[in-house]
């Protein structure tokens, strides 16, 4: 089965893209925090500096490998999920649980291997810049060399291969556990129902961003800007519970929104056809806008709330608060740049494997500008839920934080940061999953249909 595994990696490397694209740039991310370990062991720092590098990379780093691992569980479950047909047939010919397993966790780990070579070199080069940056705001002294060694390769290469075995044995263990007849099913439906381990799941991360948030509120309260290391993760661990949620919030919206889509004709029920049947499809669109607008706004409005408190106070920035707001800033590129890569691949990768649906389609009936109508407001719905959900989990770390800091639930920060964040939002899943549905429909659909 690793021959298979391996054979199956080459014809479907399409399939996979977004699984190797998360896992390269999620190794190169967690491997430049985690070199923060290494320049504070081989570098030459001491007393300060020394622990500005351990704070970079355990907390940034810790929040980073917290989204890397569920953006790499996320893109992998999809891409297994959009096999479901070629599973049952294997199944079909006689191929047993145990031989299933060793071929799904095998492509993963093969994936894992590629991800992590790939992302050395950046992760060497972001680690570099990351280094450059602390050294430019003199929170660590300029003769505090560079290194990436043990511990930026072993924590990359161990989180990557840990997320996708993990993911794969999941999904594998799921398809071994079904019928054949039940798989072809599925996979013609494209439905699949919220897991108990799921739901689970989701109520764990929820009720830790629940805990950080009294915590901020109770035992943070007065203690200034150390009230942040509470606060400041509530966001991210909110965003991960919601986004858990998303294939049951995609058939909520279709519920709201049936009404208002269908006034648009052929392409509102195409639209809400689609969010209803393929819910877990259209979900993991909705999971990078969720983490995308929950860890930016309440990264950014956090930081416009201490900044104001600061300044409110009269006092001039100390060290740590700046070694804090760098901090912050960090995070906020590092969200937006893994998140948005995310969202781009998981986009395209979703729509890219619609090409028999939208044939299907056009077959029946339904014109181009019908289909590409229909993914404009499937769009639409993923960034209206995505949207208010990270504005949701935005909520667990603004409002603690506030009431912590200052002693007001408002947070302080302009409008058009929100504004900003969303715009960015709406324009890369708009101009994403337009740009890769008009690909798909320029195919003649008999040729889709039959390949």
């Amino acid at each position: 089965m690793t021959w298979l595994a391996l054979r199956s990696l080459r014809r479907r490397a399409g399939a996979f893209t977004a699984s190797l694209a998360a896992m390269a740039l999620g190794s190169a991310i967690i491997m430049a925090f985690a070199s923060m370990l290494d320049t504070a062991r081989a570098g030459g720092a001491t007393g300060q500096a020394r622990s500005t590098l351990v704070t970079m990379a355990s907390v940034v780093g810790g929040w980073g490998l917290l989204l890397v691992a569920f953006a790499v569980t996320s893109t992998l479950t999809l891409a297994i999920e959009q096999r479901a047909a070629e599973t049952a047939l294997l199944k079909s010919a006689g191929a047993t649980p145990g031989q299933l397993t060793r071929m799904i966790v095998g492509e993963a780990c093969g994936l894992a291997a590629a991800g992590t070579a790939l992302g050395v070199l950046p992760g060497a080069l972001a680690g570099r810049g990351l280094l450059g940056l602390l050294h430019g705001t003199h929170q660590v002294p300029a003769d505090v060399g560079y290194a990436f060694g043990a511990a930026a390769l072993s924590i990359g290469a161990g989180v990557t291969f840990a997320s996708a075995f993990l993911a794969a044995l999941v999904a594998a263990r799921r398809a071994g556990r079904t019928g054949a007849a039940a798989s072809l099913a599925a996979a013609s439906a494209g439905t699949a129902r919220l897991s108990r381990k799921r739901l689970v799941l989701a109520a764990l991360f929820l009720l830790g961003a629940v805990d950080e948030a009294v915590v901020t509120v109770t035992v943070m309260d007065g203690k200034g800007s150390d009230a942040m290391a509470t606060s400041g993760q509530a966001d991210i661990l909110a965003a991960i519970g919601l986004a858990l949620l998303s294939p049951v919030l995609v058939r909520w919206a279709a519920a709201l929104l049936d009404r208002p889509f269908r006034a648009f004709g052929a392409a509102g029920d195409l639209a809400i056809t689609t969010m209803r049947r393929r819910a877990p499809s259209v979900a993991s669109a909705v999971t990078p806008v969720v983490l995308f607008t929950g860890t930016a706004v309440g990264t950014l409005f956090l930081q416009a709330t201490e900044n104001a408190a600061t300044a409110a106070a009269g006092l001039a920035k100390t060290a740590d608060q700046k070694a804090i707001e760098t901090l912050n800033l960090t995070v906020i590129g590092m969200v937006v740049l893994f998140t948005a890569i995310m969202l781009v691949n998981t986009l395209v990768a979703a729509t890219a494997h619609r090409r028999r649906e939208f044939a299907q389609a056009r077959l029946a009936g339904a014109v181009p500008g019908q289909v590409l109508g229909a993914v404009a407001l499937e769009s639409a719905a993923v960034i209206l839920i995505g949207v208010a959900c990270g504005t949701v989990a935005a909520v667990f770390t603004v409002v603690p934080f506030g009431l912590a800091r200052k002693g007001s639930a408002a947070p302080d920060g302009s409008v058009w940061t929100y504004l900003a964040v969303v715009g960015l939002a709406v324009a890369l899943t708009g101009i994403t999953a337009l740009g890769a549905a008009r690909r798909t429909v320029r195919t003649p659909a008999i040729e889709a249909v039959t390949a």
